[in-house]
């Protein structure tokens, strides 16, 4: 058993690196032409790793921490990756793309029920979980109406999908300060290291939104 969970942990850590190194040049880069292309999908191919041997080592070995990014990465990521389909007009969701919302909507609602729970206990982690669980729970209401308007809000795939993949990016750079949580000040709580990428990133997203969504 520690043969594979060391197996699954140098997975996790190659597909979270990858997607951190890569999710950061991005950034920096013009986005919608081939290099954009190309190194989104090594992100994407990164990010699913580690969302995927977060799940499994969490089972594993308890752990909120790799669960919460686990469930969180995976979603955003593929989700992220569903919405490029309705740049073609015409495209509907299928059964693949319900389920990956119905899955973010059910834990979704065990997140802030969990983080109440926890805060009634005086335990300040579960703020983790109420912000987490809220953020997810806003994405699963934005696929809802993207769905019920028929698919036809002008270039809502475009904003959906950028929202996402920095989502992933934050979910990725929340992982890397927590593993690293231990060179930072002791005094700073550890449900800081959780929140600050949020904060910090979070605030791109309006302006990449408004930016390609007014030149597309």
């Amino acid at each position: 058993m520690k043969e594979v969970f060391f197996i699954l942990l140098c997975l996790h850590i190659a597909g979270g690196g990858l997607g951190l190194l890569v999710g950061t040049l991005i950034l920096f880069l013009r986005k919608g032409d081939r290099n954009h292309r190309k190194l989104g999908l090594l992100f994407y191919g990164g990010m699913c790793l580690a969302g995927a041997t977060s799940l499994v080592m969490a089972m594993l070995h308890p752990n909120y921490f790799l669960f919460i990014v686990g469930i969180f990465t995976l979603y955003m990521n593929l989700s992220a990756k569903r919405y490029l389909r309705f740049k073609k007009n015409g495209q509907e969701a299928i059964a693949m793309d319900y389920v990956i919302s119905i899955f973010m909507l059910v834990f979704g609602i065990i997140f802030i029920a969990f983080g109440i729970y926890l805060l009634i206990q005086a335990k300040n982690f579960g703020i983790v979980f109420l912000v987490f669980g809220g953020i997810g729970l806003r994405f699963v209401w934005q696929d809802y109406q993207f769905q019920q308007s028929g698919y036809s809000i002008r270039l809502a795939w475009l904003s959906n999908h950028i929202q996402r993949m920095m989502g992933t990016y934050i979910a990725s750079l929340t992982a890397f300060l927590v593993v690293n949580s231990s060179i930072f000040p002791q005094f700073i709580p550890s449900f800081v290291f959780w929140l600050l990428p949020g904060f910090i990133v979070g605030p791109l997203i309006g302006r990449f939104v408004k930016k390609y969504t007014r030149k597309a």
